[in-house]
């Protein structure tokens, strides 16, 4: 709604839970999404071949193999991070994706992995993948400490390095880099479209959603959309979820932001967390609170 040009990604989802747990709970997603791509994390090349033949089946429009999370579970079962040490696995592993689908598949990395972060590492890397095929490299521009930091710390501590990935642009020319990590204002988007291939933004988006609007606007030339249309929009998901069984309050947790920085935005994160009314899984429950929160400012 608030980016209708932006791709959207999954969590990264493991092959294990997709293999043997509910397929239907993991890879279910709404047609509003597209276009979808499923982020997966794993290292068994068979696995990953299966779990892209079912993305293709569920009607995804991309696959994107996770090979940058910093977290010390997914070091233990060796994917995320801890892959780019072995990038003939990563190697193997795209192809046996690429032969079981014919979705396109990227691969998510970081620049460096505790004390490998030399230029040489990454771009060691990224040529085992162009060699096989891969054409699309999202890049979070630092380096993953696995030993010492937690996945919070990894994503502020480690350095951004911005000109490494302007030098793997220009390095293989026939590829297409996405920088990631540190995006929170206009200039950095910028940034992105003007040195490199485009912007992926995570938690910026989540916490403030109107960033959303800036990068439609930055990024594909769209006009931002009218709040109220938002806001309906969303009352009839809400409403459509709700007779599924799904509680309300996992759907307006993710609105609290949606407001930042703009007059009222504390009065709504107030009202919209409101247990008494959230149990009752009225479905314009998010339309009343937005009337609501109008009427109030305008009377003050």
């Amino acid at each position: 709604m608030m980016s209708p040009g932006a791709v959207l990604y999954t969590e990264m989802v493991t092959t294990g839970a997709i293999l043997f747990g509910n397929k239907k709970r993991h890879l279910d997603f709404n047609d509003e999404e597209h276009p979808v791509a499923l982020q997966l994390g794993g290292s068994d090349p068979s696995d990953l071949g299966q779990c892209a033949r079912l993305a293709e089946d569920w009607g995804y429009d991309e696959i994107n193999l996770n090979c940058g999370c910093p977290s010390e579970r997914v070091k233990k079962g060796n994917f995320g991070a801890s892959l780019m040490l072995d990038p003939k696995l990563v190697a193997d592993c795209f192809l046996q994706m690429s032969e079981r689908s014919s979705l396109p598949v990227t691969i998510k990395h970081r620049l460096g992995v505790d004390q490998q972060e030399s230029y040489g590492f990454v771009s060691d890397f990224v040529g085992a993948l162009e060699n096989v095929g891969c054409r699309t490299f999202i890049v979070h521009a630092r380096t993953a400490i696995l030993k010492g930091l937690s996945p919070k710390d990894n994503r502020e501590i480690p350095p951004l390095r911005y000109q490494d990935v302007e030098k793997l642009k220009k390095d293989f020319p026939s590829c297409s880099f996405i920088l990631n990590g540190g995006i929170t204002s206009s200039g950095e988007l910028s940034y992105a479209t003007d040195k490199l291939d485009g912007a992926m933004i995570g938690r910026a988006a989540y916490h403030n959603p109107d960033f959303l609007q800036v990068a439609d606007q930055i990024l594909f030339e769209n006009k931002p959309r009218d709040t109220e249309e938002i806001i309906e929009k969303i009352s009839e998901y809400a409403g459509k979820e709700i007779k599924k069984g799904v509680p309300l309050r996992c759907i307006t947790r993710h609105l609290l932001g949606l407001f930042k920085g703009k007059p009222g935005a504390k009065l709504w994160r107030q009202r919209l967390s409101d247990s008494a009314q959230l149990e009752k899984n009225k479905s314009t429950f998010i339309r009343d609170t937005y009337t609501s929160l109008r009427a109030s400012l305008s009377s003050s």
